[in-house]
């Protein structure tokens, strides 16, 4: 019995002390990650509209957009990072868009957890180019297996389809949720 309640304090201990430092340590994290995912959103945003110089953050709660300027101070387009579930987890991106939100300028791959050589091809450049110039109205669709046809398709990566959907899914939402805001005079 004594042995018993000896390892019992012993375990309690040794859990008070870690989560303490589990606690300490994320104190002293969580300034440095919000930095650095503030820094890979900018890098982004710029990525998505390479003509861009400077932006403007829409102060939104439904969505994270940006406008984006030329040198001149001429609104180009906008920048949306939105996020979603992918096959392994969460997918964050950044997607460039016209002015009118109805074509896509670029599209970056901000966070992923995808298989490894699988759904991370999201991340490169034949799947990603598919992208560039597409049309977004009424919405993107997916097709696998063949070259794609209409103005507002892209072709899935073979193994990785999953992943490949859920980038259009990603997509096609936080395109719908601008439209919306839009519509409603927010953007």
């Amino acid at each position: 019995m004594k042995k018993t309640i000896k390892i019992i304090v012993v375990l309690t201990i040794i859990g008070i002390i870690s989560g303490a430092l589990l606690t300490k340590v994320n104190e002293w994290a969580s300034p440095l990650i919000a930095a650095n995912k503030k820094a890979e959103t900018e890098k982004g945003i710029f990525l998505v509209q390479p003509d861009g110089k400077y932006y403007e953050k829409i102060n939104t709660n439904d969505i994270e957009i940006y406008k984006v300027f030329d040198d001149n101070k001429n609104f180009i387009g906008y920048s949306l990072a939105f996020e979603g579930n992918g096959f392994q987890g969460k997918i964050r991106l950044m997607v460039g868009l016209s002015t009118d939100l109805n074509k896509i300028t670029s599209l970056e791959i901000l966070e992923q957890v995808e298989t490894p050589g699988l759904g991370t091809k999201i991340t490169e450049e034949p799947f990603k180019n598919q992208f560039k110039g597409l049309q977004t109205f009424p919405q993107i669709n997916w097709i696998k297996g063949k070259t794609p046809e209409e103005p507002n398709e892209i072709q899935t990566i073979t193994g990785a389809t999953i992943s490949s959907k859920s980038v259009v899914a990603i997509v096609n939402n936080g395109i719908q949720k601008a439209r919306s805001l839009k519509e409603r005079g927010s953007l």
